[in-house]
């Protein structure tokens, strides 16, 4: 299998993703897979209420796409250091080899389709 391929598809889904989480999250410097929704920022006490409810409704909305992009990130870093270690591509589960077309539709995947359940 040639692992290139899947590691510049993953390096490229990587790259889009801290794109997208950058300008509303905070990365943590210690621990970079970690990422933190920023609360905007806005003065309650001169702001407008709706402005202030518009406001936090966005936050809330980037605290649940943050949640799920950080952890496709971090599904991403894995698989990363799987190619890395000469592992990637074989199922945690029982050791087989993951299909190709697995790994192309879902390069992270840690399991064939038979254990993905």
């Amino acid at each position: 299998m040639d692992t290139k391929k899947f590691e510049d598809m993953l390096a490229s889904e990587l790259a889009d993703i801290k794109a997208t989480l950058t300008p509303m999250s905070a990365q943590n410097p210690q621990n970079p897979s970690d990422w933190e929704a920023k609360f905007p920022d806005i003065n309650t006490d001169t702001a407008d209420k709706m402005d202030v409810a518009d406001e936090t409704e966005e936050y809330e909305t980037g605290v649940s796409i943050n949640a799920i992009l950080e952890e496709k990130y971090r599904e991403i870093e894995a698989a990363l250091t799987r190619i890395k270690e000469g592992t990637y591509g074989t199922c945690e589960v029982g050791k087989e080899p993951i299909s190709e077309e697995r790994l192309l539709a879902s390069p992270e995947a840690r399991t064939c389709v038979e254990h993905a359940s």
